[in-house]
């Protein structure tokens, strides 16, 4: 448990998230305008989604097969009955003067999440609900001096918006928590999770007690934050704020809060709306929106593989430790990655290669998997002339490196090199024999029970032979040899 420690004791916190999702579809929810990102301001707005008099919505069923979707891939609960309502506020991006959202009869229930911490352990977090809605459109601040410019290409966008349970207790458990529903959904095809462009936001609700109090705090929202990094921030932030002011005898006022990045504090942005405030009442233009059982049957039977499960398989198939398994998984494109590298080899080998070595390379490249200079089946090649003997881990180490920079294969670096492992026992003996009798002083040193200068030995001899001596094979003839 962590625990935030204030002037007269420890606090707690209590963290509950909500995630606007970005729906994958080709149009928005209720309009056939298109949803493609980067378009020029206001290209892609359609009447409806403009709020021009007598414009109908028309549901979106690839929107809808998408939320449903996400359902299943959270082990929620499907309501095949949900209704959409008006959301009534006024501003300047939300032409209608409301927000076609859910709100009492959600698409989805209750699910959990899978958390996977730092330390190896996991535990869960509830999911309180997901519901559809269309996403409003964009206010530019830094276009005039004087004046704010309203972009509508964002507006009537589909957006999941998955609330969680105040389950979580920390920063690391909040990023831990992004991390995996971010997995989910690109496992599942049905948001990018792209934070950068907007297609993945983040509201923080966090609270304060006493350690040991069960009694739920005054919360405070922290508005869209659009970083995994910066949610964590915030929430550190907050939390310390919230302890000094009830610490010095004040209340935490119930309000809508934003993150400034450049600071790094938060700031009060408006008084914490309630639900009533917002006037909700079921839509007039859509009726009850009804699934049938047999598309959800059908829709559940094209779940993919999901990251909790495929880290259990990976566990399993291929003895790997939790933590390595996990990072593996944290991205469909490295577990396809892995498994690629891994086929008909040494999995816990494999693992190593693309955890430390390959992730090491690229985030010193600045690259991403996709676009790694050395192939799933390059690194698996090298690994196989690792598990035969072919080669050692040193010089494997060598031949890789050389790797990212030609793009050669390994075999053909071993090849051209003359780099394969000496295995031929009376060549190895030649050498230790060497490298024994020019240090004479210093082998009667070691039979006096310098037992330390055993790996001074094998560095002496590996030396001379460029590394390429079996360790295995020279540890065991040395050992022979100083008996």
């Amino acid at each position: 448990m962590s625990y935030v420690q204030g002037a007269t004791g420890e606090w707690e916190m209590v963290i509950g998230l909500e995630v606007h999702a970005q729906v994958i579809s080709n149009s928005k929810l209720f309009s056939g305008a298109s949803t493609v990102f980067g378009a020029a301001p206001n290209a892609q707005v359609s009447l409806v989604d403009a709020a021009f008099p007598g414009m109908l919505p028309v549901i979106n069923e690839k929107c809808v097969e998408q939320a449903v979707r996400t359902g299943l891939g959270l082990k929620a609960q499907i309501n095949l009955t949900s209704v959409f309502d008006r959301k009534n506020y006024f501003y300047a991006d939300l032409p209608a003067g409301y927000q076609i959202s859910q709100f009492t009869q959600p698409i989805v229930g209750k699910g959990e999440i899978l958390l996977d911490l730092a330390d190896g352990t996991s535990r869960k977090v509830g999911i309180t609900r997901l519901h559809l809605e269309q996403d409003a459109g964009k206010s530019m601040h830094d276009q005039s001096p004087k004046e704010t410019f309203v972009d509508l290409n964002r507006s009537g966008v589909a957006l999941m918006e998955i609330v969680s349970e105040p389950d979580m207790r920390s920063g690391e458990e909040a990023g831990a928590y992004l991390k995996k529903l971010r997995a989910i959904l690109r496992y599942l095809g049905t948001c990018d999770g792209n934070m950068e462009e907007g297609s993945m936001r983040c509201d923080v609700n966090l609270s304060m007690r006493r350690a040991g109090d069960e009694t739920l705090g005054t919360r405070c929202e922290i508005k869209n934050v659009n970083s995994i990094r910066f949610v964590q921030q915030a929430i550190e932030y907050e939390a310390q704020r919230q302890v000094e002011v009830l610490e010095s005898g004040g209340a935490i006022k119930q309000e809508t809060r934003l993150w400034d990045t450049g600071k790094g504090v938060t700031r009060s942005m408006r008084s914490k709306e309630d639900a009533h405030d917002y006037r909700y009442f079921p839509d007039p233009d859509l009726l009850p929106l009804k699934l049938d059982p047999a598309m959800v049957e059908s829709i559940k039977k094209t779940l993919p593989e999901l990251p909790d499960e495929k880290k259990a398989r990976f566990i399993a198939a291929y003895g790997l430790k939790p933590y390595d398994a996990s990072v593996l998984v944290a991205e469909k494109t490295s577990a396809d990655f892995f498994e690629k590298v891994a086929k008909g080899r040494d999995g816990k080998l494999a693992a190593n290669w693309v955890t430390v070595e390959l992730f090491g390379a690229l985030n010193r490249l600045g690259k991403t998997i996709e676009d790694s200079p050395v192939s799933a089946e390059a690194l698996g090649g090298l690994v196989g002339l690792i598990s035969d003997a072919t080669i050692s881990g040193r010089i494997a180490k060598d031949v890789f490196a050389e790797m990212l920079e030609g793009g050669k294969s390994a075999a053909l670096i071993v090849e051209e090199k003359g780099l394969k492992q000496v295995t031929d026992t009376g060549a190895i003996e030649k050498a230790i024999d060497e490298i024994l009798a020019k240090n004479a002083d210093k082998v009667a040193e070691y039979k006096s029970g310098k037992d330390k200068l055993f790996g001074f030995f094998i560095g002496q001899v590996m030396k001379a032979t460029g590394g390429k001596v079996n360790p295995a094979m020279l540890n065991e003839l040395l050992k022979k040899k100083l008996a």
